[in-house]
């Protein structure tokens, strides 16, 4: 279905500049792909987005809790039934985790079927005296460092559509097919848990909810009512052909939504007021993210929030912040609190990753899960400080056992990332640590809630 003047045309978007793109060498053969995407079904529908909007606003409120995980970048490659329900089972572990500890309702997003373009801090790579292009993503071009990987092919554009197409119709599957039944919860982690601290800790809880099921099903209720759970799918909205072809509009009411994803997000590279991104997103109807890295101000936060939603809706703007360990605690407040003090409801979301990210002496990109550590435990503290509630994380994880970040319970070391470095682009944390992580947060929730009903401990608001 063709967008109408409710959105802006590719050609009005880029008069803006749009920042992150590739420079296509064939026009015509990247009309023909824009012709294709725009007739082809939506990978998700407005009522789909609607729901999660709701959610949004709920987790906006203090009422529910967003985790939102998943692969850096996603690759064509990585579309196999074992990648997808191994990333599944490691986000629906970490979720009853939190569940069981914040006793609020978990907003389940996955970081799939749709990450597949990332941006980059420099547009070209050199090996020796060769200069390429840069890997863009799979949505862009190969990584394979030649001159006919490297270049842009908007025929991939169709690739993404068809990849997220086989990951969300998997996924879907899965999740209603008993996959995510919570009796499952034993099975999910069962090949690990002999070995791994967490995976010890979360057989203990598996073990509690075991009985809580059997007491629950005792006192009558439907136990239909475990089976299934609710999850969307996210991604970086960047790359403008791609966003703009799958831009449809609803025929409940006219609307335009971005059917590529349920949840959409501009980059810190991308989130200029008056640039492309901005501008674009603004037209849609989704629930939106907007990363916040160090160089944020109250300002620009409070200018991208009226620019993106100026009729201050509900569920609408959702802030994750990536600081950085070193930076959270003094960077942090200002925003949120002025934010706060503008009446604006957002969601707060952190994501402990993107600003902690350096390279091994052996060369290595990594992260130590110290530093996410130390960042989500700032992220906590000024929350709790001010009053407001931590609403979220966004991690970049993946359900396999690689060896890309340092550190966690099985005391990862620089020398062990040899062994298993498999992401294309950014460290991810593996299967183990994103379950340590699950519980460490787990324990700053029950902190919160054990506060937040106890009116002589509740939280105070500062004087802003």
């Amino acid at each position: 279905m063709p967008v109408t003047t409710q959105v802006p045309s590719l050609e009005q978007l880029h008069s803006l500049n749009p920042l992150q793109q590739p420079t296509y060498a064939d026009s015509a053969a990247l009309g023909e792909v824009i012709d294709k995407l725009r007739k082809l079904p939506p990978l998700v529908f407005a009522g789909e987005c609607d729901e999660l909007r709701t959610k949004m606003a709920s987790v906006a409120a203090g009422e529910a809790f967003l985790l939102q995980g998943g692969d850096c970048a996603e690759t064509f490659d990585g579309v196999t039934a074992a990648n997808i329900s191994n990333k599944l089972r490691t986000l629906l572990s970490m979720a009853v985790v939190l569940t069981y500890a914040a006793q609020v309702p978990i907003v389940k997003v996955g970081r799939l079927a749709g990450q597949y373009a990332k941006p980059r801090s420099a547009g070209t790579e050199t090996r020796g005296d060769i200069t390429l292009p840069a890997y863009r993503g799979d949505a862009v071009n190969g990584f394979e460092f030649s001159p006919e990987s490297r270049e842009p092919d908007p025929a991939r554009l169709l690739g993404v559509y068809n990849a997220s197409a086989a990951t969300l119709n998997l996924s879907r599957a899965f999740l209603t097919g008993g996959f995510a039944h919570l009796r499952s919860v034993h099975s999910w982690n069962a090949d690990f848990v002999k070995n791994s601290s967490a995976g010890v800790q979360y057989q203990n809880l598996a073990n509690e909810i075991d009985r809580a099921l059997a007491f629950m099903v005792a006192c009558g209720i439907d136990e239909r009512e475990f089976a299934t759970v609710d999850f969307y799918s996210s991604h970086e909205a960047l790359i403008m052909e791609y966003e703009h072809a799958m831009t449809r509009i609803d025929s409940r009411t006219q609307r335009p939504y971005g059917t590529s994803g349920h949840f959409l997000w501009i980059g810190e590279r991308t989130r200029q007021l008056d640039g492309a991104h901005v501008e674009l997103l603004r037209h849609v109807r989704n629930p939106l993210g907007v990363k916040l890295g160090p160089t944020t101000t109250a300002d620009t936060a409070l200018e991208l929030a009226d620019r993106l939603d100026p009729d201050h809706e509900p569920g609408r703007i959702t802030f994750i912040t990536r600081m950085g360990a070193s930076k959270v605690r003094d960077i942090l407040p200002d925003v949120v609190a002025k934010v706060t003090a503008s009446g604006r409801q957002v969601a707060w979301v952190c994501d402990p990753m993107h600003g902690n990210t350096f390279e091994a002496a052996n060369g290595y990109k990594t992260r130590a899960f110290s530093d996410v550590m130390a960042e989500l435990n700032g992220f906590f503290d000024v929350h709790e400080e001010l009053g407001t509630w931590p609403g979220g994380v966004h991690v970049e994880l993946t359900g396999d056992d690689v060896t890309e970040c340092v550190g966690g319970s099985d005391d990862l070391v620089e020398a062990d990332l040899v062994n298993r470095y498999e992401t294309l682009c950014d460290p991810r944390l593996n299967r183990n640590q994103s379950l340590e992580l699950a519980f460490l947060v787990a324990e700053r929730l029950t902190d919160g809630r054990i506060k937040r009903a106890n009116p002589v401990q509740a939280y105070q608001p500062v004087n802003l």
